[in-house]
């Protein structure tokens, strides 16, 4: 078992007294010390990580972990194990190999980590026969792919590849936006819209969607409408399917060019994500148009609202 544990300077100290007469002759690279308790050998680094290693590690990485809560009660305390981490990595996801290389219905979505910019879901319909000319554009490889080259390649998958898309924007966003309609229930509903159009038009083997939620909680979104089964949800869905694939790289694009003019109407450079850059951009739009502005090109709910209205109070 190893055990890692961040420690302050303060307990840095206290490890270094504690351990004074425990140390080990020889010091790894980068350690201020290592030690044997009883069945435990603890390393200390020079940048606050503690190592616990043996059968006995659980125990001696917690009492100083309690000495690290006690002497920094306001700082979280950062502490992994080597054992939690196995029974992750057995959890993982079993993908039925046959889906890449079926005729599939897949979705993704864009923008819901974009403070600027709609909400863009996609959904298309891949055959085994694309399945040649999708790995030719590098769509196997889609997180890959870089805007400009995104740009690039989506002209001719439109041109091969039957999609469905739907563009939300901020303005619509926000009036539906409530404690009842959070962001996940917002991307279950636009899913189901471009997947309902899709299923009527094509027969696929499988029906994919980049999974955001608990299959269950997506079905509970949906219980007040019509709404697709049979969906195969899969994490990280474009490395194992073609049409999720093709479906991000379509939202992609279509977000990259709404976000392009929104940017040309306002006059400014948009910033993509939700920094603090974001911020600062956002106090620049306020003070040229208004803070109601934000209602139009922004997502009310993201935590950068307030932080914008923060600023302009501290101007004035």
């Amino acid at each position: 078992m190893t055990i890692t544990l961040k420690v302050s300077e303060n307990t840095k100290q206290k490890m270094i007294e504690y351990f004074e007469d425990k140390k080990r002759l020889k010091t790894p690279d980068y350690a201020i010390f290592q030690a044997d308790e009883a069945d435990t050998v603890v390393t200390l680094y020079n940048s606050g990580k503690a190592v616990f290693q043996g059968r006995s590690a659980d125990i001696d990485a917690n009492m100083w972990k309690e000495m690290e809560r006690h002497l920094n009660p306001t700082k979280k305390v950062e502490m992994t194990n080597s054992e939690d981490k196995k029974k992750k990595e057995k959890v993982k996801e079993f993908v039925d190999p046959k889906i890449y290389y079926a005729n599939t219905i897949g979705s993704d979505e864009v923008g819901t980590g974009d403070y600027f910019g709609p909400i863009v879901v996609c959904a298309t319909y891949v055959t085994k026969d694309d399945i040649p000319f999708l790995e030719e554009l590098g769509v196997k490889d889609s997180k890959k792919l870089t805007d400009d080259k995104i740009l690039e390649i989506v002209p001719k998958i439109i041109k091969k590849i039957p999609y469905e898309c739907i563009i939300l924007n901020n303005k619509d966003y926000n009036e539906n936006y409530n404690t009842d309609m959070n962001m996940n229930k917002v991307k279950a509903i636009l899913h189901n819209k471009v997947l309902s159009k899709m299923i009527t038009k094509y027969q696929a083997d499988y029906i994919v969607v980049d999974q955001f939620a608990n299959p269950f909680v997506y079905y509970n979104y949906l219980k007040e409408t019509n709404y697709v089964k049979n969906i195969t949800f899969i994490t990280k869905a474009e490395d194992k399917c073609l049409s999720v694939a093709c479906a991000s790289l379509i939202s992609r694009f279509v977000f990259l060019k709404e976000f392009d003019k929104l940017g040309e109407k306002l006059g400014v450079f948009l910033i993509k994500g939700a920094s603090d850059k974001v911020d600062e951009l956002g106090l620049r739009i306020v003070n040229k148009y208004g803070v109601d502005k934000l209602k139009e090109i922004a997502k009310l709910n993201f935590k950068n609202t307030e932080k914008i209205k923060q600023l302009k109070e501290s101007q004035n």
